[in-house]
């Protein structure tokens, strides 16, 4: 035996995952346990379709999902396969599914997965009983198929129990026992296991096993419903499981799958019908399985009523069975993976369909014996990524029934949530209504698109229209917002973004260790570094500003930047970390006149002297005490002011009454966001995330190898030299060919890289767009195209920054 002690909770698709493969990493000391006989537990599992299509938005799902395939179709039992392959076929019956094809060719393409888009006539080649007459094309990934669920959960139980885990059928788990927040055990009905690491891959159940231990998961138990029909005469004779592809018919909702001379019809079209974890029924109770709820016939008539439509064959069969079968919904559609804040070896590997079943098992032993997940980019799947409020039951229930609802729709990146909203503003958003604020949201704070009080601002101006796509959620006041903000001054609302505060006696040496920068410098100093994790990759950019001795404040990207410096710590109690966002605002006040807005407001001197770029003080803004750094996120002269809520407005009212007679504006995230892009400023999540290093993102700036030890330092001193990929800047000549992001790149036609981060550059007349490129492909001059939709757009490596390269308006 090796390793800690681990009990895995849910011998389903994921828990087996795990097992297999952490034992394969040497961890063999493993017990997992299920309420149900092995290997149909009774979950989500033992009813699940088992389509897998690999096509996401997210590059992460993506591969989790190939990684889900490669393994199960090298799995078997007793030479039976676990994976069909049979590809994977998504039609259109609307002219607007079909640009929507288009668009997911280009994420399949950029995650570097096959696929290839049909004609309609392709489409009824692929399957025979689709109606020519309603198909307009398609989308195949020939390596999706069918996953044998179950018989991958045998296969690798008998993988991980030849390697020595102990796997208990029939177990129920009553409590997770833990002790000065440790986990210690968990209790059955059948007596106590003995753990130092308890990882619940319980499913539906994932919320009740979590309370355990005080952990609440936004996980909702959603019914789906699974029909079944009995013999197609089309398909009279076919004695193979299934020879068509998986098909995708999203326009109306709708799966299928061959089962030999039947269908299997999936249907996420009806009402959404949520469940509680502690309302689903034990094994024993159940009839036939926990997981499975009375097939409701009145949902589904629409669902047989279009089906009919579009494979009329099955006109002459009839639906013989069904179920409502319950899966997991998270508010972001996300899995949650990782450790309890509070209970430490207390994991979750939970929300996982069988889709992205062993990725997670390898992400997660990966995580659990390495102590960091090497294989993926875990950043959207941190189960400590959520705000307090998103973990509101409420809230938890709206957004998880409404991603029910939108599961096959068709949905623009900057596409806002739905209710409850508002959630959270800031103390300026009565200003900024007044000021005709279109409002898109940011971790649940509202948050100005642009504003119309400027619409006159765009007479007189050349603002190009971008694309249809492109379009929505865009005004021509962006363009003028973002022109304005480079000539005159501009009010930006910042207070959506994470502000976390450390201090104590340790707390200079607490962030030397966590940062890749010299943070411990003169009071009044700030510092753009990184948090990386041990394996060097890029865990989140920020900047520390030292506000007194013992005193900084970190701008931060999100939840889980604060969870990792709460996991290092020390344990003597020298250093505190607080979110301080929600007392806190922020007006970045940026532009050529930001000095004349600023400095008759104050007695103190704001030259360029007086408080040198990458520099804070304390200040009074007229009556207003403020923080005020001297920093650029869209590169031209200005300040971050911080200031408490309850004076924001005060501030607000202030600087504006200042900026307004000098031609001052309030500007909006979309002009923002395309200032930024001209200087060259990096997005954590967007253009860099866990899976690269500083020197291929262009960022080594900010790493001080001469400094110290740091966490991180060790594996970037290997890979500083290995550079093969780099995060390039394109620019395109097409004004109105303006990108979204996650678009392939192509050098002729073979797919090299993906766009990241995009935008028009108001200022320099081109667009813009950021991608991760082959380092030999990374050269300025180097002409590539974009794929966007059904065109190529051309492109060229520019150099970077587009604009100020001399830095000569931020310094001013």
């Amino acid at each position: 035996m090796a390793g800690p002690r681990v009990v895995i909770i849910g011998a389903g698709v994921v828990g087996a995952a795990l097992a297999d493969e952490i034992s394969a990493r040497g961890w063999t000391e493993v017990t997992v346990v299920d309420q149900g006989p092995l290997p149909a537990t009774g979950g989500s599992t033992s009813h699940a379709p088992g389509l897998v299509f690999q096509t996401n938005s997210s590059k992460t799902m993506t591969e989790l999902a190939r990684y889900t395939v490669e393994k199960f179709c090298s799995l078997d039992v007793d030479g039976k396969p676990c994976f069909l392959q049979v590809g994977g076929l998504e039609v259109a019956t609307t002219p607007e599914r079909l640009t929507e094809l288009r668009r997911r060719h280009g994420w399949v393409t950029a995650w570097g997965v096959e696929a290839r888009l049909l004609t309609a006539e392709e489409c009824v080649e692929q399957h025979a009983l689709l109606d020519p007459a309603r198909v307009l094309g398609g989308l195949l990934v020939p390596t999706d198929g069918l996953a044998k669920a179950v018989l991958a959960v045998e296969a690798q139980i008998r993988r991980a129990t030849e390697r020595g885990v102990t796997f208990l059928a029939r177990h129920e788990v009553l409590d997770v026992l833990h002790t000065d927040g440790e986990v210690t055990a968990v209790l059955t009905d059948q007596g106590e296991i003995p753990a130092d690491i308890v990882v619940c891959c319980a499913g539906i159940w994932g919320p009740k096993i979590a309370r355990m231990v005080g952990m609440n998961l936004p996980l909702t138990p959603l019914a789906h419903q699974l029909a079944w029909t009995g013999p197609v005469p089309a398909l009279a004779g076919q004695t193979q499981e299934a020879v068509r592809p998986i098909l995708r018919h999203q326009d109306a909702d709708l799966y299928y799958r061959d089962r030999f001379d039947g269908l299997g019809i999936g249907y996420y079209g009806h009402r959404p019908m949520p469940v509680s974890a502690d309302d689903i029924l034990s094994f024993d109770e159940a009839e036939p399985m926990p997981s499975v709820l009375k097939f409701t016939e009145e949902d589904f008539e629409t669902a047989w009523s279009e089906t009919q439509a579009l494979l009329p064959a099955t006109r002459e069969a009839k639906v013989e069975e069904g179920i409502n079968g319950l899966f997991s919904f998270t508010t972001d559609n996300f899995p949650l993976l990782g450790e309890s804040r509070d209970v430490k070896g207390f994991w979750v590997a939970e929300a996982v369909w069988v889709t992205h079943s062993a990725g997670v098992g390898r992400a997660m032993a990966e995580w659990l014996v390495d102590g960091y997940c090497s294989s993926f980019d875990l950043h959207e799947c941190d189960v400590n990524r959520f705000e307090p409020h998103q973990l509101a039951p409420e809230y938890v229930l709206a957004r998880n029934c409404q991603n029910f609802v939108e599961v096959y729709d068709i949905l623009h990146p900057l596409q806002p949530s739905g209710d409850p909203r508002p959630i959270r503003t800031s103390p300026f958003h009565t200003r900024q209504r007044e000021k005709g604020a279109f409002f898109l949201e940011a971790n649940g704070w509202e948050r100005p698109q642009w504003y119309e009080a400027n619409a006159p601002l765009v007479e007189g101006r050349t603002i190009p229209t971008p694309n249809a796509w492109a379009a929505q959620f865009w005004s021509p006041i962006v363009g003028a917002e973002a022109q304005v903000t480079r000539e005159t001054v501009a009010m930006y609302d910042m207070s959506a973004l994470k502000r976390l505060e450390v201090t104590g006696p340790g707390a200079a040496e607490f962030l030397e260790r966590l940062t890749t920068g010299k943070v411990a410098k003169s009071v009044g100093s700030v510092t753009y570094t990184l948090f990386l994790d041990h394996d060097g990759g890029i865990r989140s950019d920020v900047t520390v500003a030292r506000l007194g001795r013992d005193v900084f404040q970190i701008g931060a990207n999100g939840n889980v930047d604060l969870d990792w410096l709460t996991r290092h710590l020390p344990a003597d109690g020298t250093v505190q970390v607080r979110d301080i966002t929600a007392g806190t605002c922020c007006i970045g006040l940026w532009g050529p006149l930001a000095r004349k807005v600023l400095q008759p407001l104050t007695q103190e001197d704001f030259s360029a002297d007086g408080l040198k770029y990458f520099r804070a003080r304390h200040a009074y803004i007229g009556s207003v005490p403020v923080t005020a750094m001297r920093l650029s996120y869209v590169g031209e002269l200005g300040w971050e002011l911080y200031t408490t809520a309850d004076q924001g407005q005060k501030l607000w009212d202030t600087l504006w009454a200042a900026a307004e007679p000098l031609g001052g504006i309030v500007a909006g995230r979309g002009a923002f966001n395309s200032l930024r892009l001209e200087k060259g400023y990096r997005s954590f999540g967007t253009d860099m995330t866990y899976e690269h290093d500083p020197y291929e993102a262009g960022i080594a700036f900010a790493v001080r190898l001469d400094k110290g030890d740091f966490i991180g330092r060790e594996a970037l001193q290997r890979r500083k030299d290995q550079v093969r990929r780099r995060l390039a800047c394109l620019t395109v000549d097409d004004p109105h060919a303006v990108v979204m992001g996650k678009e392939p790149v192509y050098d002729g036609d073979r797919p090299v890289g993906y766009v990241t981060s995009a935008a028009y550059g108001y200022t320099i007349g081109k667009g813009i767009a950021y991608a991760w490129l082959p380092a030999d492909l990374a050269v300025p001059g180097t002409a590539l195209h974009i794929g966007y939709f059904d065109q190529r757009v051309d492109a060229v490596v520019a150099e970077e920054p587009l604009f100020d390269p001399s830095m000569s308006r931020l310094r001013g």
